[in-house]
């Protein structure tokens, strides 16, 4: 059993296997030395779908699809969506979430941090 130590909202980190997880359903979305989006399903959204145009014309305070997309990341096991990007079309997708794995386990060995409910927090915080 890996320790897991919360990301997002609905993103886990299982620290010993080095995997992302799902935070909702714990569905194994892949390396994490790798970008989390790449485990993920991706949809892309109209941008008027979600910035309903407040008046009628050509400009509608609306972004303009040719200019913007809007992607949002799910998990493949429950469906959780776990992140939105807005990107200018033909822009690779990013990578947000990178975690130093090796630092990361170096302090937990050493004792410097720990893994409570989830969270990182100071060793001696726990001990007080």
């Amino acid at each position: 059993m890996s320790t897991l130590l919360h990301i997002g909202d609905n993103l886990t980190l299982a620290i010993e296997s080095e995997r992302w997880m799902c935070g909702k359903c714990g569905h194994d979305i892949g390396s994490a030395r790798d970008n989390v989006k790449r485990g993920l399903l991706v949809g892309e959204r109209d941008p008027a779908e979600i910035h309903r145009p407040l008046i009628k014309g050509n400009y509608t305070f609306s972004p303009n699809p040719a200019w913007i997309r809007i992607l949002e990341f799910y998990c493949p096991g429950c469906g959780t969506q776990l992140e939105t990007e807005y990107l200018p079309p033909g822009h690779p997708i990013t990578h947000t979430t990178e975690i130093d794995l090796d630092a990361l386990k170096a302090r937990l060995a050493a004792g410097e941090v720990v893994v409570v409910d989830g969270h990182l927090l100071p060793a001696e915080e726990v001990k007080a």
